[in-house]
């Protein structure tokens, strides 16, 4: 059963982080602070977990990744609650219901820690809806699941996510016509902006041949790409009628900072690695970290060199593959440093190397060495 209980981490640390947002002010920047340390920290003293024990309890784990669609909405309207305005009609209905605790919580909160709430929340909501939804858009033959998960994405602009990266990034990794891909040199910020656009267009372009091989009209309520927009707008107009303005910048702001944490992670987990498009995906194709706290709160996320290898696998069957390359630490920490560029490209041009060295193929070092005679 502990390797069970082990994935209901994530609902321990954003029980944690939703707790101090309620109650705001200086609790906020404390509850942000231990939420990263609790990541940054446990990686670093718990180590590995390489542990890969039997879960077949498929009703408990299909309820536990559902779930994250309710949490989700906790943190997506515990984020209208910070800018709801004192004069609604909202706030005065809702008022008398509530403890006078949360009430001075939210009329003591200034702006800047409101501010430092924005990311707070974005990374939650990051780390519940966009890690369960990749989970859930695998499983293709499963609508209900693959529902689920587009919902999930919807919170961040990226229902569409479900399809580019099952059917595109997959196949494309490691090389230059995959846009989740990010090549030797080029830093986070700029990774993003081409990341956003390469992956919308990508995404038409698949439903836009799945639409023509079945004979339907691209511009209709068949594709998927036109709905998944049409979640995201959905939530948007909810967040205008529960908050107003202020509730429709406070979705924005944290729909793209969840969606800027998920392109951070893509960023980090194939960071420079190479693959000729005609060879298979390896394992060695992906940046791999066994980190016990990422592991655990990002349902085995961090064992990314068999889920590429092997994208149809579930989360608790993905193996540890210790031997596979091995990112920086765990998935926040190597967060961190990926936002700061310089210190990036100094650590990962040692790791690069070791890869050119230990891993790539024959094939993969002529591309290796097209790249360093361009640059």
């Amino acid at each position: 059963m502990l390797h069970y209980i082990k994935f209901f981490n994530f609902y321990f640390a954003v029980s944690l982080g939703l707790v101090s947002i309620w109650l705001g002010g200086m609790y906020i920047v404390y509850g942000y602070a231990l939420y990263l340390a609790f990541y940054i920290i446990g990686d670093a003293v718990l180590g590995d977990d390489v542990s890969e024990p039997p879960l077949l309890n498929d009703t408990l784990l299909r309820y536990m990744l559902y779930s994250a669609l309710p949490l989700s909405t906790v943190i997506y309207l515990s984020g209208l609650w910070l800018v709801l305005p004192n004069d609604s009609a909202l706030w005065q209905w809702l008022s008398p219901y509530l403890p006078t605790l949360l009430i001075k919580a939210k009329k003591v909160t200034t702006w800047w820690q409101i501010a430092v709430a924005v990311p707070f929340l974005g990374l939650m909501l990051g780390g519940v809806a966009t890690v369960v939804a990749h989970e859930l858009v695998h499983k293709i033959g499963n609508p209900v699941s693959v529902t689920i998960g587009r919902w999930l994405l919807a919170f961040s602009f990226d229902a569409n996510f479900s399809v580019e990266h099952v059917y595109n990034h997959h196949i494309k990794v490691a090389t230059a016509d995959d846009p989740a891909t990010a090549p030797r040199g080029r830093d986070v910020y700029s990774h993003f902006v081409k990341a956003f656009i390469g992956t919308q267009k990508a995404g038409w372009r698949i439903e836009k041949k799945r639409l023509t091989r079945k004979a339907l009209p691209f511009l209709s309520w068949r594709n998927a790409c036109i709905r998944g927009w049409l979640m995201s707008v959905t939530l948007l107009g909810s967040a205008y009628l529960l908050a107003g303005i202020a509730g429709v910048l406070m979705f924005v702001a944290l729909g793209l900072t969840a969606k800027f944490t998920l392109e951070i992670v893509n960023y980090m987990e194939h960071y420079g690695l190479v693959r000729h498009p005609k060879q298979p995906v390896r394992p060695r194709h992906s940046w791999n970290s066994n980190r016990r706290v990422s592991c655990w709160t990002m349902f085995n996320l961090p064992r990314h060199s068999h889920h590429h290898a092997q994208g149809a696998v579930p989360f608790e069957k993905l193996k540890a593959l210790p031997d596979s390359p091995e990112m920086i630490g765990g998935y926040i920490s190597t967060m961190g440093i990926a936002l700061i560029p310089p210190l990036w490209f100094r650590i990962m041009k040692k790791k690069l190397a070791h890869w050119d060295e230990h891993y790539a193929n024959e094939e993969e070092r002529k591309i290796i060495a097209q790249l360093n005679n361009k640059n």
